[in-house]
């Protein structure tokens, strides 16, 4: 499990481990000034194994320089897909350790990556000291990219998945209808709008931030029809203004319940009473670079987020396997269209055929929840649709 440090701890560490990567080289070498990730003697040496037999030379895109600057809008898929016909295996071509693999820190605008091509295999390192200064070959900026902490890159445009870590979110169980709900509103609007005023019953736990959802939809296994978990409908978020309480009533029979007062800060939809609120988490914008899953993985994609019947690239996908089935994020996995059946017409008795599936495009796991998980769509060739197969790359 990844430590947690105060954030002044963590800035000297990072210091220190990128000083270490400017001075690392190809082989064996590079391992002699490792950071101090919290790591095992056994995935150190598979590092190490990666790191000394890099990627067959055929596994490399045609033309890969051979030299290559790090710039400030770049990720690591696009740098991925820069040098190899597969970009989840940049772990392999790089060489990393594991923490390294999950978190790339240690990747920065200005360093120089050089290929190594030698004995058929292939291997990338970072250029050391004044080689730095060279003249490399550049990839034009495509994405701005500023969520990621300490100025490193991330591993997919971050834009594309900032919204969803907090507005995506699968409940285990229908944990909205016992959260605190709004009422009441202001002068009693229908509906409430950024900067208006909502009222609001429920245990608020002592936090002030919350969002915003409407009723959950149950998501239900394509293939077994067990329910895997709930999505809330994203309406909005909303600060705590003033806490709730009660009042004598008039006349002195009794209390009357005073609800607590929150300003609405933002909506993708107008907010109204029966509206439910939930506590926003502590965001966690820690890049994992892509890479396959380690043991083998398969499943089904269970629904396409928000309205839509089907997703192309760059939409959001909710997948039926989870954290108990070993997803973890950062996570890359092949999409496959479902071959759909059909008469064999040049049979007089119309067999029955069913055409196999085709493997379809890409989808990086960002999100992942215990029994589900969400996916940005990386590329597609068809659209896709709730039941299609993803699997290993």
């Amino acid at each position: 499990m990844t430590e947690h440090y105060p954030d002044s701890r963590r800035r000297r560490l990072l210091a220190r481990a990128g000083a270490a990567a400017l001075a690392a080289t190809a082989g064996s070498a590079g391992w002699a000034a490792e950071p101090r990730f919290p790591i095992t003697p056994e995935q150190r040496a598979t590092a190490r194994q990666v790191a000394e037999a890099g990627v067959p030379l055929e596994d490399l895109v045609p033309n890969a320089p051979d030299r290559y600057t790090v710039q400030p809008r770049d990720t690591l898929w696009d740098i991925s897909k820069l040098y190899l016909k597969s970009p989840w295996r940049w772990p392999q071509l790089w060489g990393m350790n594991l923490e390294q693999i999950r978190n790339p820190h240690l990747i920065y605008p200005g360093q120089v990556l050089v290929l190594d091509k030698s004995g058929g295999r292939a291997r990338l390192r970072l250029a050391a000291g004044a080689e730095q200064a060279l003249p490399t070959v550049a990839l034009s900026p495509r994405v701005r990219t500023e969520l990621l902490p300490n100025g490193a890159i991330a591993s997919i445009p971050l834009n594309l998945i900032g919204p969803f870590l907090n507005e995506a979110v699968i409940f285990e169980k229908d944990e909205l209808q016992g959260a605190p709900r709004i009422v009441a509103t202001q002068e009693g609007r229908v509906m409430v709008s950024r900067g208006e005023l909502a009222y609001v019953r429920g245990e608020l736990g002592g936090a002030r931030e919350f969002r915003i959802f409407r009723e959950a939809r149950p998501l239900t296994d394509p293939v077994t029809g067990e329910v895997l978990g709930y999505e809330g409908q994203y309406v909005g978020a909303a600060d705590l203004v003033r806490a709730g309480g009660t009042s004598p009533a008039p006349g002195g029979e009794g209390t009357d319940i005073v609800p607590a007062t929150f300003r609405i800060r933002s909506v993708r939809q107008e907010a109204g009473i029966g509206d439910r609120l939930w506590q926003v988490p502590a965001t966690d914008w820690t890049a994992y670079v892509p890479r396959a899953p380690a043991d083998k993985l398969d499943g089904q994609v269970v629904s396409i987020y928000g309205d839509g019947l089907r997703a192309g690239q760059n939409h959001i996908v909710a997948l039926n396997r989870g954290r108990r089935d070993g997803v973890e994020r950062g996570h890359v996995l092949a999409l496959w269209h479902a071959g759909f059946r059909t008469a064999d017409r040049t049979d007089p008795k119309r067999a029955m055929l069913r055409l196999p599936d085709e493997r379809n495009g890409m989808v990086f796991v960002f999100r992942v929840f215990e029994r589900m998980s969400y996916g940005l769509i990386l590329n597609v060739n068809e659209p896709v649709s709730r039941g299609d197969r993803f699997s290993q790359p």
